[in-house]
């Protein structure tokens, strides 16, 4: 699943819209609309979006048992 429909899913479970979420991140509308349809997200930005949405963010790299990556 793609970051674009990951953050999405988190704003519809959050009942809040992608022009909130630019505000909230101090934003245009229009640049995270281009940022979902690039799908091109940087781990800063990820960790922003996380805490504006008052939701834990970690990325994976786990070559273990469960092989996620």
């Amino acid at each position: 699943m793609a970051m674009t429909e990951k953050i999405k899913i988190l704003l519809i479970k959050k009942k809040m819209t992608t022009v909130q979420l630019a505000d909230l991140l101090k934003t245009k509308p229009q640049n995270l609309y281009n940022k979902f349809k690039r799908d091109n997200f940087s781990e800063n930005e990820l960790q922003e979006i996380a805490q504006a949405l008052d939701v834990k963010y970690e990325g994976f790299f786990f070559l273990g048992d469960n092989d996620k990556v």
